[in-house]
């Protein structure tokens, strides 16, 4: 169980490293558009998205990737151990 949880722990962390990427990625032209670019748009966007329709972007500025990186984090560092420790009294 313990393995479950740091596959999990772990994909979530690097997932945050992909946002931040995405977002470094917006600040040079073109970058988007490689093909390192549209497969971070691929795995990015779908989780951007409901951010985005709750937090309009303030004119150039988009927050909507700080607020899923804050998400990620608390997932990782409150809403996994919650989740673990509830699996492991049902085992």
């Amino acid at each position: 169980m313990e393995s479950i949880y740091m596959v999990l722990f772990y994909a979530l962390e690097i997932y945050s490293y992909a946002l931040i990427i995405y977002i470094f990625m917006s600040w040079f032209p073109g970058a988007r558009e490689s093909a390192f670019g549209s497969f971070l748009t691929k795995i990015c966007e779908p989780y951007l998205e409901p951010f985005r329709k709750i937090i309009p972007p303030l004119g150039m500025i988009d927050l909507s990737p700080i607020v899923g990186i804050f998400v990620l984090f608390f997932a990782r560092a409150y809403g996994l151990p919650v989740l673990f420790n509830m699996l492991m009294g049902w085992f």
